[in-house]
């Protein structure tokens, strides 16, 4: 297994179609703008990568296990870094993502996860049928099935996140749930930017509509 000669000059980070599927804008926020705040959840995050961030290599009974160890996939241009892979006694890799959060299925993670064994196909030569993610605090893994579903997704969305860093710019806030959770919410000003938005298409609709009303009737 070797690391590619050289890295391509638009290569996309893995961690980036997690950040993108979760928002788009989060992921502008991250890699075209180089932003990054904490909160409590990254900070646990950090706490537990800490854990999985100097390359290892050691046995457990039949399988043997690699942390920290560096992905590439010249195929779609993604480069990374996994957290754990385990090998298989027949050889098979299965890659463990590290999360901080309880046990619940999100497929943003999950995307993480099969991005990463979709790099691991093209650097071994050999399939990746399922990986997991590791939740620290509940300590419970779930496995995830890398499917035709989450291939196609990554296939998908690899150059939509290409063209989001090329282009440069942020797009539009969500505005939703997903911003309790995210650190990078008072960088975003998500409601801020939403409610102007919208005020904006309501002045808007107003105008053209005493415009509508100021035209002259048509008469014959």
């Amino acid at each position: 297994m070797t690391a590619p000669d050289e890295e391509p000059d638009d290569a996309i980070a893995i961690s980036a179609l997690q950040h993108y599927s979760y928002c788009p804008r989060q992921c502008a926020l991250i890699h075209v703008e180089q932003a990054w705040d904490e909160n409590v959840y990254t900070l646990r995050g950090q706490a537990v990568h800490e854990q999985v961030d100097t390359p290892e290599s050691w046995v457990e009974g039949a399988v043997r296990v690699e942390r920290a160890l560096p992905l590439y996939s010249r195929r779609l241009g993604l480069v990374g870094r996994a957290d754990v892979v385990e090998f298989l006694p027949d050889g098979t890799p299965f890659p463990v993502e590290y999360k901080h959060g309880p046990r619940r299925a999100r497929q943003h993670d999950d995307l993480q996860v099969a991005a990463q064994a979709m790099c691991l196909e093209e650097m071994l030569g050999r399939p990746v049928p399922r990986g997991a993610i590791f939740h620290h605090s509940s300590r419970r893994r779930r496995e995830v099935a890398i499917t035709t579903a989450l291939r196609t997704t990554v296939e998908e969305m690899v150059p939509k996140i290409r063209a989001l860093l090329a282009d440069g710019r942020l797009p539009s806030p969500v505005a939703d749930g997903r911003c309790k959770e995210c650190s990078l919410v008072d960088l975003c000003q998500p409601t801020l930017i939403a409610g102007g938005a919208r005020l904006h298409a309501l002045r808007k609709t107003l105008y053209d509509s005493d415009d509508d009303e100021d035209e002259p009737c048509a008469t014959s």
